[in-house]
Parts: structure tokens; C-alpha cells; sequence
């Protein structure tokens, strides 16, 4: 009897420390997102996080979450984090950007609703490939006197 009630209760303590160990897994929901060693746009990067990555959330502050990679911990908005994982099967024609939209809640029969409209998707398409490195946006910000809020 020993025994049994023993076994029971190691199963529930394992079972207890995987449980705990879920409710702070979290996923990347976005293509792409840096990991910056502190909560800020102007932050270093200290790493680069992509669609599906699995993180363990450390702390969340509101608008930045405190998350751990691998052997990184540092600072991801935390909008680009997703209790569940948004990934493209293999066989799918889907590409990784409709998955990040679909993670966010854009779908394609919205992308049709949004066209019946009169919205056009060619201009957004062509802004999303548009990389700025966040020293020239931090020079055009104080060049222009702009505030620098989060």
C-alpha cells in the first residue's frame, strides 16, 4: 500500500512540474521578432526569434514580456507571442506570412471582404519588404525632433 500511494504521489508531482512548465510556454506568432536585452524598440538585439519558435515566458509586463531562449533571456512585444502555435503543415500551400496573419486573426475570406472595398494589399505587400535598420529610424526620430515613445 506503501508503495502504491507513493508512486501516486510522484506521479502527481510530475505531473504538477510539466503543467507549470506549459503555462509559461509560449510561441512566436509573427514571421520575424527581435530579442532585445531590455523592454524597448531602441533596445540592443540580442537575438532573432521566427514564426513557431518556442519561448518560456519569464515575466510579462504589459506591452514587452521577459522570455527565455534557448540560452537568451531578454524582451519580445508581447503581441508577437501566442499561447498556441501558428505553423504551415508541409503539404500546404500557405506561405509563413498568411500564417502570421491567420495567427493574429486575419484571414483570407477577411483579405476578400477587405478587396470587395476597394482596399489594395499591393501597397502593404511593398511596405512589408521595406527594411529599415533601427539606427537610421532612431537618426530620422532625432533628426526630426520626433518623441520617442513606445
Amino acid at each position: 500500500m506503501k508503495r502504491v500511494m507513493f508512486f501516486i504521489a510522484l506521479a502527481l508531482c510530475v505531473s504538477s512540474l510539466a503543467f507549470a512548465q506549459d503555462r509559461n510556454t509560449r510561441y512566436i506568432a509573427v514571421q520575424n521578432t527581435s530579442l532585445k536585452d531590455a523592454a524597448g524598440f531602441f533596445a540592443k538585439d540580442i537575438g532573432n526569434l521566427k514564426l513557431g519558435d518556442t519561448v518560456t515566458l519569464v515575466r510579462d509586463s504589459g506591452k514587452w514580456s521577459q522570455v527565455k531562449s534557448g540560452n537568451l533571456t531578454g524582451f519580445v512585444v508581447s503581441a508577437d507571442l501566442s499561447t498556441r502555435r501558428v505553423l504551415a503543415s508541409g503539404s500546404s500551400n500557405v506561405t509563413a506570412s498568411e500564417v502570421a496573419l491567420a495567427g493574429k486573426g486575419f484571414s483570407p475570406a477577411m483579405e476578400v471582404e477587405y478587396r470587395k472595398n476597394g482596399v489594395d494589399f499591393s501597397a502593404v505587400d511593398t511596405m512589408e519588404k521595406i527594411n529599415v535598420s533601427t539606427d537610421d529610424l532612431l537618426k530620422f526620430i532625432n533628426d526630426g525632433r520626433l518623441a520617442k515613445g513606445e
